[in-house]
Formats: C-alpha cells, structure tokens, sequence
C-alpha cells in the first residue's frame, strides 16, 4: 500500500514527458475541431508546460555534449534531441491576436536552436536560416552584383524540390519501422535508424516554418508602421491652423527693414468667407443681392418699357390699317357730283 501511494507521488519521468507531450502535438495537427477552441488551447498549453520540464530535466541530466559525436549517443538517447523543434511546433498553434508577434519569433528561436542543434552534430547536409546578422552581410554584400536575388531564388527553389523529395522518401520510411520500434521488436540498429530519421524528417520541417515565419513577420511589421503613420497623420490634421509670420535674422533687422511689404495677413482666406458670410455680404451663388429700391425702380422701369412697346405696335397697326384702307378707296372715289 505504501509503495502505490510512493509511486502516484513521484513525478513523471523523461521519457513519460517526451511521448506525453508528442502524442498531444500528433493530436492537436490531426484534429478537426479549430484550432483556437478551448479543448485545442489546453493541449497545446499542457504540452508546452511537459515540454519545458522535460527541457529542464535534460539539462539537468547532462545526456548531450558538445565536445561528443553523433555516433557517442545513445540510440534510445536521440529523439530527445527533437525537443526544441517540438516546442516551436506547439507554440506556433497558440492563438493571440495581440501576441503573435511573440509567439513566432519564440518559435523561430526553437526551431533555430533545433537546427543548430543537428548541425553541431552533422545530422544532415543543410544550410542555417539567416539571422539579423549574417543577413546583414549579405545585403551589404550583394548590392555591388546584379543579380543575386534570381541565383538566391534560384537555389531556394532547388532546395525546397529537394527537401520534398527527402521527406517523402522519409515518410515511407518511418512507417515502415514504426510498428516494430513501437512493439519493441527492432534491435538497436533499426532503432536508431528510425530516430534518425525522425530528425531529418524534423529539419526539413523547421526550415520550412522558419520561412514562412519571417514573411508573417514581416506582414505583421508592416501593419504596424501603416498603423503608426495613420496615427501619426490624424494627429497632424487635428492641430490648429499655424499663423502667419515672417523670418528675420534677428530683431533689429525686422524692426529697421520690416517684412518688406506693407503689412502681414491678419486672417485667412476662410477666416474672410465666414465673416463676410456672416454679414451677408457674399454673392448668392453668383448674382448680387439687390436692395428693395432697385428691385423698384427696376421694375418701374419695365413697365414704361413695356407701355412703350404697346404704344408702337399700336401706332404701327393703325398705319397698316390706313394703307389697306387706301389701296382699296382711290382718291376721289366718294366725289362724283362735280365730274363732266
């Protein structure tokens, strides 16, 4: 009875760690659910709190060694080396809008001291991600040449067929020896090969999210400085309208010269259209305003103009009337008395 109740106290081992916090990751990247619901969120937390204790436990044990070769490790020893790549897997499934930013560059440092890692230890054949630094020599490097980008782009192109090609042949693999390593019927050469590869398999992966890490951050960096600068902008637009002045080299020299014309503008421009507005003395939408006076005498004077025309046509007409009248009646026609 003692020795049950000793057991449930101890805490759990390495390698309980290890496959507890890979079996949530292998959960968490097959399940269909989102990825930010809760049920998601709490393994992908629970994960990250084994993994950082199975880190220190690690460190704490001392199983790896710089100064040791790859072939000094012990077989079973290796797939701890997956560690740092298992936690920048699981930090990258953490959802925060406000702290993503934190999230990816955290998960870029796992997955880069996980490279390094394999290097050191000649893993495989492959290049390290740029940092701020060896990207910097670079810039500078190649700006005297003319094409650099399309060979860099070039290669990149070449190494992303080939890391493909690698992790399918990989993948067929692994699951090949996956049954007998599981049921613990592989000796130790298969064992080994199978944790191995595992490790390339994990170096083509993080190379890839590396990559697609340092474009959301910059899509992110971006956001902000648009962010800033609009921010920036409204609070210019807010200020008020600055005043006029003159630029002297000193006082003396305004006071003895002035400002070289008579005077400076005491308003502007829409300072003068609202007083006038005000006073009602702006044109109304292009015709002057006019007086009770001249709107009278204008129309007196229509009027006459008017009576004046109504005079002549009648003038006209009566004239019109007397020649018809004419040509019709001949001089004489109504005096025949005196006729011989």
């Amino acid at each position: 009875m003692a020795a049950a109740e000793e057991d449930e106290v101890l805490p759990p081992r390495l390698p309980q760690l290890f496959e507890t916090s890979q079996q949530l990751l292998d959960e968490v990247e097959v399940a269909t659910e989102p990825t930010g619901s809760r049920r998601i969120q709490d393994k992908v937390s629970k994960g990250l709190e084994l993994l950082k204790t199975a880190a220190e436990m690690l460190s704490q044990l001392d199983l790896f060694s710089p100064n040791e070769d790859l072939e000094e490790i012990a077989s079973t020893d290796l797939k701890y080396l997956m560690l740092p790549a298992l936690q920048g897997a699981l930090t990258l499934k953490q959802v925060n809008s406000s702290k993503r930013l934190d999230h990816l560059q955290w998960a870029r440092e796992h997955f880069l001291n996980y490279l390094t890692q394999c290097q050191r230890y000649h893993v495989a054949e492959f290049e390290l991600p740029k940092t701020k630094n060896n990207s910097a020599e670079n810039n500078s490097a190649g700006t005297s040449m003319a094409y650099p980008n399309l060979i860099a782009m070039a290669s990149q192109r070449q190494a992303k067929i080939e890391r493909y090609k690698q992790k399918k042949e990989v993948e067929q693999r692994l699951s090949a020896l996956k049954s007998a390593v599981e049921s613990d019927e592989a000796d130790d050469e298969r064992v080994r090969e199978y944790y191995l590869l595992h490790l390339r398999r994990w170096i083509g992966i993080c190379l890839e999210e590396i990559e697609s890490i340092d474009q959301e951050i910059t899509i992110l960096r971006g956001k902000d400085s648009f962010k800033e600068a609009s921010t920036l902008h409204s609070s210019r637009e807010d200020r008020p309208p600055m005043k006029p002045f003159i630029l002297t080299r000193n006082a003396a020299q305004a006071k003895v010269f002035g400002a070289g014309y008579p005077s400076l503008a005491s308003m502007t421009v829409n300072d003068w259209y609202d007083q006038h507005r005000k006073f009602g003395a702006l044109p109304d939408q292009g015709i002057a305003k006019q007086t009770s006076e001249v709107k009278r005498t204008g129309q007196q004077q229509e009027d006459e103009e008017q009576k004046e025309g109504e005079d002549e046509k009648r003038t006209l007409q009566q004239a019109r009337e007397w020649d018809d009248w004419k040509d019709t009646h001949p001089r004489g026609y109504g005096n025949r008395q005196n006729m011989g």
